[in-house]
């Protein structure tokens, strides 16, 4: 029996998806793998029988990745489940950012006992003029699932749309219609455009990425949306920038104190994937990956291993997965421990992906423990699996 817990809510149509053979325990010491949304997993001690952790969602920053990945606990998330999600809070944060919509409604709301509020609104609105999208230009940083789905979006709606992605992939670039103008430099986009959204991962590399130079750059009147994390933006610079006239709006998905306080920000709380179909989406996605990895090895989606995928386990034989650091020799330790113990290799994989890796072993007939202690001695293996 696989035992699988849910450390947050995880929707029920996700966790209807795990077959015969699965179960769902209380206790995280008793979990083969791990369900989870946005619980803090740094400071948590995981058993030696966890094997995976799945992320229902795409951010990963409230789990230990490289501990795991020490530990041989592949972590899985799901990009694109919610993408679909976002993007509509997205285009409804831009119409937020171009009209008077909030300040509007507030407005409506103070002024509810007024008996001729009607009379009033007419000399009221015109403080809450605004301007239309339509033939504007968008710049979206990051054309992955998201931005790809807000680009395309845009140009129906009629705005002339430029794309920054530095990283972009093969299958990426065939997602985004091909009336995206593609930019090279990110401090052009800043430059020239009138809303401007960020949809990239938040890491290293890009942490503070739209910073006070390119906020310098932009137009008094421009619209910042970041609806992927608030470490991308320098927010003392922002905040400086709102405060003084020198942009025109911020429209966030991350309250936090140094925000709330800035002149026209409209902060909203984390929104973005909070609708029962991404919620769904995820955990239907998140509970496919971490099956098939439990039944054949294959690894789709991982955020610290890299992506190998063997297909089904076949009927007869056997496979073995091997995570290992990606050092030299691991591979061929493996197989000679195999070939010593008469075992023919049928069908192979591995992949590397910075300091770690990943195998999937197809042989003819079973393995006995000898060879499995011999395998899981080899310097540099974290974790060897019998499938």
């Amino acid at each position: 029996m696989t035992r699988i817990h849910c450390l947050n809510n995880i929707s029920k149509k996700g966790t209807d998806q795990l077959p015969e053979g699965y179960e769902l325990v209380d206790e995280l010491a008793q979990a083969d793998g791990v369900l989870v949304r946005s619980a803090q997993l740094h400071d948590v001690e995981f058993p030696e029988s966890l094997l995976a952790i799945a992320r229902a969602g795409a951010g990963v920053n409230n789990i230990p990745l490289e501990r795991c990945a020490d530990e041989g606990i592949v972590v899985f998330n799901t990009p694109g489940a919610n993408a679909n999600a976002v993007k509509e809070l997205v285009l409804c944060a831009m119409f937020l950012g171009s009209r008077g919509i909030v300040d509007g409604a507030i407005w409506c709301r103070e002024n509810a006992d007024d008996e001729n509020i009607g009379k009033s609104a007419e000399k009221a609105k015109k403080a809450f003029a605004g301007r239309e999208i339509m033939g504007k230009k968008l710049g979206v940083i990051g054309v992955g699932a998201i931005g790809a789905l807000v680009a395309n979006a845009a140009i129906d709606l009629g705005m002339d749309v430029y794309g920054y992605d530095p990283y972009v992939s093969v299958d990426g670039a065939w997602r985004i219609s091909k009336d995206v103008r593609h930019v090279t430099d990110l401090d052009d986009l800043c430059r020239e455009c009138d809303y401007i959204t960020i949809h990239v991962p938040a890491m290293d590399a890009t942490k503070g990425m739209v910073g006070a130079a390119q906020i310098a750059l932009m137009k008094e009147d421009a619209v910042l949306l970041n609806f992927s994390r608030d470490t991308l933006v320098d927010e003392d610079a922002l905040v400086e920038a709102l405060n003084a006239g020198k942009i025109g709006r911020y429209v966030t998905d991350f309250a936090n104190p140094k925000i709330m306080g800035a002149k026209n920000a409209i902060v909203l709380p984390h929104l973005g994937a909070s609708t029962d179909e991404a919620e769904e989406n995820c955990a239907v996605m998140a509970v496919r990956q971490i099956v098939d990895f439990m039944e054949n090895g294959n690894i789709t989606n991982s955020v610290n291993f890299p992506a190998v995928n063997l297909g089904p386990r076949r009927p007869q034989g056997q496979r073995i997965t091997v995570a290992h650091k990606n050092i030299p020799g691991v591979i061929s330790g493996i197989t000679d421990a195999l070939a010593d113990h008469g075992h023919n290799v049928a069908n192979i994989l591995s992949k590397s992906r910075g300091e770690y890796a990943y195998a999937l072993i197809d042989i003819d007939d079973p393995v006995g423990d000898d060879a499995y202690e011999k395998m899981s001695a080899r310097e540099g293996v974290l974790r060897v699996r019998f499938l």
